[in-house]
């Protein structure tokens, strides 16, 4: 389970980036960063 969890908030991640490229709309990408940035905060405040 240790090892599942990140994987799957790396996965988020991923599809997130890809999306954040994808978009054209500004307020969409910040949007995007944003739940971006506190997905990638969960994933490396895990202990």
């Amino acid at each position: 389970m240790h090892i599942l969890y990140p994987l799957i908030v790396a996965y988020l991640s991923l599809s997130l980036v890809v999306y954040l490229f994808r978009e054209k709309r500004l307020r969409w990408q910040i949007s995007t960063a944003v739940v971006l940035v506190m997905f990638l905060l969960r994933l490396f405040l895990i202990k």
